[in-house]
């Protein structure tokens, strides 16, 4: 599968905020069906002495359509966090997103009401220059 274009600049981002890469791609797999999340990812917090474990499907929102581009988005975010919910619970799933369609389309009362329905948790990068703006649990 091929990579997004925005991959390595939300890898750079993640390895700049202390994460370290330990799959790229994250494969899984549930009764012979298997899913390739962008990236797998988990930062040691010294405080409690164990590891927050993220994995990240990366979306670029190049397409004409915001719309057709959320909606594959969301159907991969959504069957993704199902199998790690039964293979992997304590991996949380992000859907890392450009800040210009963090701004244009997300802002929306249609895509607030999704995120608010599926709960679903955001990272958001700057495809022009470059690291990570914002984290929206």
């Amino acid at each position: 599968m091929a990579k997004d274009v925005f991959h390595d600049v939300v890898r750079d981002g993640l390895e700049s905020e202390g994460w370290t890469i330990t799959d790229d791609p994250y494969r899984i797999e549930l009764d012979k069906v298997n899913f390739q999340v962008d990236l797998a990812a988990e930062k040691i917090i010294a405080a409690q002495k164990n590891n927050q474990k993220i994995a990240v499907e990366i979306k670029s929102f190049l397409n004409p359509s915001a719309v057709t581009d959320f909606y594959g988005a969301l159907g991969q975010f959504l069957s993704y966090r199902l199998v790690l919910k039964t293979i992997e619970p304590q991996r949380i799933l992000f859907l890392a997103i450009p800040l210009d369609a963090y701004e244009e389309f997300f802002q929306s009362t249609f895509a607030q009401l999704a995120i608010n329905e599926y709960q679903l948790k955001l990272i958001i990068y700057d495809s022009e220059k470059g690291g990570l703006t914002q984290w929206i649990n």
